[in-house]
């Protein structure tokens, strides 16, 4: 259980979907991506499902804890002591919003809102190690979107142990910021839109990779999807966001190939 725990320990371990119409959830992201779901039938696991490719678990999705719960994906940073994290996250300026719990058999976990109030989790696995695989149709990407962002990198690299590259973007962008662990870039983060209404929380936004963003972003609309973002290129490759028919938001992602020096 050690080496697991150090083989996520500070990265993206897991993401899952809480959702209002989790049957609908699980048909959609099923066809969109392939992926087949299956729910647990032990009540103590409330009917959460985990999702597959070939076997290998890519994702969570349940039903939404109450009806006040937006439908929303959550992601999971690795954790080796869930407590520990939780007594850095109050001193780093956030909140701790369910205290580290064990879910029976697979890990503990805890949630949390950062110094800019967005939901961040973390997972300390026991049996249940996180993604099982990568690739076409997986978790590529999170992206935080925050009002005041470079206020919230020291969140970070206090909690996590991250550190920031901040790059310019093309005329009329905000600079984007790469979370970066041993010099490996592994999550984003950026100002939030100023076009957005201003009770509108800061969030982590996570990114599936896709083969064919333009092809997947029509094949999401015409099940039930709406597109926020249209597909358009960035300097790394070529994404689109849309919102789910349940609503939350995800994004799709297709990265350039990174030329050889």
């Amino acid at each position: 259980m050690t080496d697991v725990a150090t083989s996520v320990a500070n990265k993206p371990a897991w993401i899952d979907l809480s959702s209002q119409d989790a049957a609908g959830s699980r048909s959609f992201y099923g066809q969109l991506f392939g992926w087949s779901v299956d729910v647990n039938s032990d009540p103590l696991y409330g009917g959460y499902a985990i999702a597959r490719i070939n076997g290998k678990d890519v994702a969570g999705i349940s039903p939404a804890m109450s009806a006040e719960t937006p439908t929303a994906w959550s992601l999971y940073i690795g954790t080796d002591e869930a407590d520990m994290t939780s007594m850095k996250v109050a001193e780093a300026g956030g909140s701790v919003v369910a205290p580290a719990f064990d879910v029976p058999g697979q890990g503990r976990m805890a949630v949390y809102q950062d110094s800019s109030d967005a939901f961040i989790s973390v997972w300390q696995p026991f049996s249940m190690g996180g993604f099982g695989t990568s690739g076409a149709n997986t978790y590529g990407w999170a992206e935080l979107n925050a009002r005041n962002v470079q206020d919230d990198l020291a969140f970070y690299q206090e909690v996590f142990g991250w550190t920031a590259k901040t790059s310019p973007m093309p005329e009329g962008a905000p600079p984007y910021t790469e979370f970066q662990l041993d010099g490996v870039s592994i999550a984003g983060a950026q100002e939030m839109s100023p076009g957005l209404p201003a009770e509108v929380p800061s969030y982590w936004l996570v990114y599936f990779s896709v083969d064919d963003v333009d092809a997947s972003c029509q094949k999401a609309a015409g099940l039930g999807a709406k597109p926020m973002v249209m597909p358009m290129d960035f300097p790394g490759g070529r994404f689109a966001i849309l919102s789910d028919p349940q609503g939350a938001m995800f994004g799709l992602l297709k990265t350039a190939p990174r030329s050889s020096m």
